[in-house]
C-alpha cells in the first residue's frame, strides 16, 4: 500500500476501519461523538494507510468547504498570471483551494461561467471582468456568496471590487508630451476584443486628444507579437515616425523591434509607451516605458478582501490602484 499513499481516500479509510465516512471526518475534525476505541481504530487506519485529509474531508464534518472560485479571462496574459500569483499565495497562506475559471472573450460565455461558479458550493468568488456590462456585474450582489469584482465598479451587502486607475495618468502624458514639445502624432493600437480597460483607455487617449485639440490615430492590430510585428514591417515602410500607445508589453516589443528592423532609432523617430507594463518592459531593447500597476498585490489585496468578506469583517468594500509611469528609454524623458 505504500506505494498508493497518494490515492488513499477517506472512503477506503472509511472501508477498512469498518465505520461510516461521518465518523471518519468526526476524528478527522477532532470533535465529539465518537468513542475512544472507535477513535484509535480509526487513528491507526489512517496511520497505516498513509492517508492525508483533504479540505473536503475535513468540510464533510462543518458543511463548509474552503473553496473559492476564481474566473478570469485568460490565464496566458502576464499581468494576469502575476494577479493570480497574488492570490494563491494568500489563498495557500489562509488554508483556502483555489477552482479555476478562464473565460474566452465572450459576453454570454462570462455571465454563464459567473453563475456556474457562485451557485456552486463555495465560499467565495473572485472575477475578473473585463467583459462585462454595469447591468450585468450588477446582477452578481442578487447571489448570497461573497465576491470581489477586479476591474469594475460594484459594491453590495456581498460584494466588494478592486478598480484600476490608468485614465488619468494616461491623460496627463498625453498633455505633458505637448506641452514639453513633443512633435510625432500619437497612435493607439487598438486591439479587437481587448476587454473594459482597453476600451478604457482608447476613450481617454481620444477624449484627451480631442480636448486639446490635437490630431491623432487609431490602427488596428491583432493580439499577437508575430501578426503584429509583420503588420508593423509594412507600416514602417511608409510611416518613419510616431509615438505608439500599446495595450501590453508585446504588443509594444512587436512595434519597438519592426521600427528597427525597418532602420528606424527608438526612441529618437519611434517612441513606444505600453499601457500595462510587466517585467518584461525591462528586458526589451530599448528598455519599454510603461505604466504600471503591481498586479500580484492586486490579486493579494483581492484575496485578503474576500476572506474579511466572507467573515463580515470588510469595512472598506472599494479599493483603487493608481498606475506609475516608469519611464525607461523608449520615449524621450523631456
Amino acid at each position: 500500500m505504500d506505494n498508493l499513499k497518494d490515492r488513499v481516500t477517506i472512503y477506503q479509510v472509511a472501508q477498512a476501519a469498518g465505520v461510516s465516512l461521518a465518523t471518519v471526518s468526526r476524528v478527522i475534525n477532532k470533535q465529539g461523538n465518537v468513542t475512544d476505541t472507535t477513535r484509535a481504530k480509526v487513528e491507526e487506519t489512517i496511520k497505516r494507510l498513509g492517508y492525508k485529509p483533504s479540505g473536503l474531508a475535513q468540510a464533510l464534518a462543518t458543511n463548509k468547504t474552503t473553496n473559492i472560485g476564481v474566473i478570469i479571462p485568460s490565464a496566458n496574459y502576464v499581468y494576469i498570471s502575476n494577479m493570480l500569483n497574488g492570490i494563491s499565495v494568500v489563498a495557500k497562506e489562509k488554508g483556502f483551494v483555489l477552482t479555476l475559471f478562464t473565460t474566452s472573450h465572450s459576453r454570454d460565455e462570462a455571465l454563464s461561467m459567473i453563475e456556474k461558479v457562485i451557485t456552486t458550493h463555495v465560499d467565495g468568488a473572485i472575477i475578473f471582468d473585463d467583459e462585462l456590462d454595469d447591468e450585468d456585474v450588477m446582477k452578481i450582489s442578487s447571489y448570497s456568496v461573497p465576491t470581489i469584482v477586479i476591474n469594475n465598479r460594484v459594491v453590495a451587502d456581498r460584494v466588494g471590487c478592486v478598480l484600476f486607475a490608468y485614465g488619468e495618468l494616461l491623460k496627463d502624458i498625453i498633455k505633458d508630451y505637448y506641452a514639453k514639445g513633443g512633435d510625432k502624432e500619437m497612435t493607439f493600437l487598438h486591439v479587437h476584443d481587448g476587454g473594459r480597460l482597453l476600451g478604457r483607455c482608447e476613450k481617454t487617449f481620444v477624449d484627451t486628444h480631442e480636448k486639446i485639440g490635437k490630431a491623432y490615430h487609431i490602427v488596428n492590430c491583432d493580439d499577437s507579437y508575430t501578426r503584429t510585428y509583420g503588420d508593423f514591417c509594412d507600416y514602417f515602410k511608409i510611416h518613419r515616425s510616431g509615438y505608439f500607445v500599446a495595450y501590453r508589453d508585446s504588443i509594444a516589443a512587436a512595434c519597438e523591434n519592426a521600427a528597427t528592423d525597418a532602420g528606424l532609432k527608438v526612441p529618437e523617430d519611434v517612441e513606444v509607451l505600453s499601457l500595462v507594463g510587466t517585467k518584461y518592459a525591462n528586458i526589451i531593447r530599448p528598455t519599454l516605458t510603461a505604466m504600471h500597476i503591481d498586479m500580484q498585490e492586486v490579486g493579494r489585496r483581492a484575496m485578503y478582501m474576500l476572506i474579511d468578506l466572507i467573515h463580515n469583517d470588510l469595512i472598506e468594500k472599494s479599493y483603487r490602484f493608481d498606475a506609475k509611469l516608469v519611464e525607461r528609454n523608449s520615449t524621450i524623458n523631456r
